[in-house]
């Protein structure tokens, strides 16, 4: 039980890869605290907090505390923070998983997603991660890990969606300050990626429908990796950024088999890999 004792805060952890980490660390013995939006059953997006929660706590997690927060408010995110550590007894690892998604042009990008994008991405990274600081200078081994991609300056990850590249780097240059900034408190900031598509509401509804789907992954190939990345000493395990089928190897994994929606079909590489 590596993450026994261990309080975890997950943005975004209702669904997707966040609630896949969330059961992951919940079977390692972690306590886990989801901060996300939805507490109405959605038409076009599976659970809610508290679905997501019976389904942690039934994983093993000793402690599940399923908070409503919208990390585009800084007083949301403070009440958010505080009810984690308060009924968890402090925070150890925050994942910041929650994010917004737009792959349009810039002619096509409205003021308002644009907001949005980046009032999720980089805004609510920021504050969620600057809210936890504190509680993670008391951990014995504090993680920060970003859902964002390697910092790549070729333009063809520019071109076709500039907002949205901006946010999501936005995101990863979060991990690149807060790395060298919190190395004297040895709190670890991290990065992780995934090689491929991988199949949630997102890549459903707004990128490529059930086509892509069945070319994608599985939300669980990241929750392994982030799996491996957390167990890691916060003081040597900083500044990175991760793509998860590279930690897997490293790890001994060979057969991605198992990963696949569709083992038949070809795998979509991810954006900006």
């Amino acid at each position: 039980m590596p993450f026994e004792n261990k309080n975890v805060l997950i943005t975004g952890g209702s669904r997707g890869i966040g609630k896949a980490i969330a059961l992951r660390l919940a079977q390692a013995g972690a306590n886990i605290a989801i901060a996300a939006k939805t507490v109405e059953p959605h038409p076009r997006l599976e659970g809610t907090i508290y679905t997501a929660a019976e389904e942690i706590r039934k994983a093993g997690a000793p402690k599940v505390v399923p908070l409503q927060v919208d990390i585009r408010y800084e007083d949301s995110i403070q009440n958010g923070v505080k009810a984690a550590a308060d009924a968890l007894g402090g925070i150890d690892i925050l994942i910041n998983n929650a994010s917004a998604i737009s792959l349009t042009a810039t002619e096509q990008t409205e003021a308002k997603r644009f907001d949005l994008m980046n009032g999720i991405n980089v805004r609510g990274t920021f504050l969620v991660s600057k809210a936890c600081i504190p509680y993670l200078k008391d951990a014995l081994n504090p993680h920060i890990l970003n859902l964002s991609p390697p910092l790549n300056m070729d333009p063809r990850w520019f071109a076709p969606h500039l907002a949205y590249t901006m946010s999501k780097y936005g995101m990863s240059m979060v991990v690149f300050g807060l790395a060298e900034e919190l190395r004297p408190s040895r709190i670890a900031a991290n990065a992780l990626w995934p090689r491929t598509t991988i199949a949630t509401a997102a890549v459903e509804n707004l990128l490529g429908g059930d086509f892509l789907v069945q070319r994608s992954r599985t939300p669980e190939i990241v929750a392994d990796a982030a799996f491996l990345i957390l167990q890691r000493p916060s003081f040597e395990c900083t500044g990175n950024f991760f793509i998860d089928e590279e930690v897997l190897k490293a790890a001994g994994v060979e057969d991605f088999t198992k990963y696949a929606v569709n083992p038949t079909q070809k795998l979509m590489n991810d954006l900006f890999v």
